[in-house]
């Protein structure tokens, strides 16, 4: 029924009254059928092949935290895209990247991207690091019903700590539980081989410079082993997308820099196939 003339162009009462500063939690409750954990799945036999991304990690360094993805998202055992972006920034000092299912991840990232907005601008300030890990961890909880029908999204989180002044990583599992990582961290179908490569080769003390190439060398050890990561791809100028937050705030590499690492770790490989080689104690 349409109100009358007085009320026509006012917005309703739901979204002048006072409450709480999450859009997350505005959204909750005046239209929870948008939240992605609250979709109706229609009825299915069989597995559904839906594209899921793969590999996430980050690394800290002196002056912050890299955070990086390889491109290629999969479809049960075929290539469904070969340059999909998994890694966003969340807000000027933070990012996200994702692993999982691509079309309910995006969602999320842009949910979450909303949540912090609608926080600064609600409160006038910016929220501390540890709030954005803690708001992601409530939106990861709220898909949980999702996840146990097999379209999990399990993010990474990184960002700099403008409070510590220092660079600090979240991984999360898929009920919302999330815990700190101290150095470097990975996730996705790839992580377990991207992990052991950079327990290997990040450590105390190195740049930036050196931090990026550490971490594009376990995204190409990752790709080496797990079908469904993909390498730097020379050929079709498809590089894995590597993002750097510091006190400035957040930066992507751009396709020149990245290109250049990434023909670097390729040329090392032709040399040694399975990468940096620890000196001999």
């Amino acid at each position: 029924m349409v109100g009358n003339s007085h009320d026509q162009g006012r917005l309703p009462a739901a979204f002048l009254r006072p409450g709480s500063s999450s859009f997350f939690d505005f959204l909750a409750d005046i239209a929870p059928e948008q939240l992605p954990g609250n979709r109706v799945l229609p009825p299915v036999e069989g597995p559904v092949q839906i594209p899921h991304g793969t590999t996430i990690v980050a690394a800290t360094f002196a002056g912050g935290v890299i955070l990086a993805g390889d491109r290629r998202a999969t479809m049960g055992s075929q290539i469904a895209q070969r340059d999909v972006e998994k890694v966003f920034p969340a807000d000027e000092f933070s990012a996200v990247g994702i692993a999982g299912t691509m079309g309910f991840a995006i969602e999320m990232v842009k949910l979450f991207q909303l949540e912090l907005e609608h926080f600064e601008k609600v409160e006038g300030q910016v929220l501390s690091l540890e709030g954005k890990a803690n708001r992601l961890s409530a939106m990861i909880r709220g898909n949980l019903g999702m996840a146990m029908q097999g379209l999990a999204v399990v993010p990474l989180f990184a960002g700099y700590d403008l409070e510590r002044a220092k660079g600090r990583i979240f991984s999360y599992d898929v009920t919302g539980g999330r815990s700190e990582e101290l150095g470097f961290a990975a996730v996705g179908s790839g992580s377990v081989f991207a992990r052991g490569s950079l327990k290997k080769l990040h450590r105390e003390g190195l740049t930036e410079q050196q931090t990026v190439t550490a971490v594009v060398q376990s995204l190409y050890d990752a790709a080496d082993d797990d079908s469904a990561t993909g390498g730097p791809d020379l050929t079709r100028r498809i590089y894995p997308i590597v993002t750097v937050i510091t006190e400035e705030g957040f930066r992507r590499l751009t396709e020149a820099e990245i290109s250049e690492i990434a023909r670097t770790v390729h040329e090392g490989r032709l040399q040694l196939p399975n990468g940096p080689q620890a000196p001999v104690l």
